[in-house]
């Protein structure tokens, strides 16, 4: 049975570098990102997203960060994969604990993930 918790992060950095670029065509980006998380999963991330921002306001991610710190009273480190899009409003995310990347007292953590706008949602499961 997974474990849900909910906490909060703060970007601390966040540098792009445009490429590919197309006259007419949707931005793309690949940007460096350092994160603080804090709550029931406290530590700091270093990541890197990819990122494309089409006419109309409609954008998209995907990420893959590193999080060094403590989750529920465990400390170590793990890789999350995340992304999502907005079309018109409409929000649609996917999030995954990288399997086999836990180390320390996190080895063999799994599960899902949920990244909405500076929070986090994470269902997992941890060996005892």
């Amino acid at each position: 049975m997974s474990t849900h918790l909910d906490a909060t992060f703060t970007i601390t950095r966040w540098e792009g570098t445009p490429f590919a670029p197309e006259a007419g065509g949707p931005e793309l980006a690949v940007v460096d990102v350092a994160k603080t998380y804090g709550g029931e999963l406290s530590g700091t991330s270093t990541g890197r997203l990819t990122t494309c921002v089409a006419a109309g306001g409609s954008a998209g991610y995907v990420g893959t960060e590193r999080v060094v710190g403590t989750l529920a009273g465990r400390s170590g480190s793990f890789v999350l994969q995340h992304g999502a899009t907005t079309h018109e409003g409409v929000e649609a995310f996917v999030g995954y604990v990288v399997p086999g990347s836990g180390t320390g007292e996190l080895t063999g953590l799994s599960g899902t993930a949920k990244l909405v706008h500076e929070a986090i949602e994470l269902d997992y499961d941890l060996p005892s």
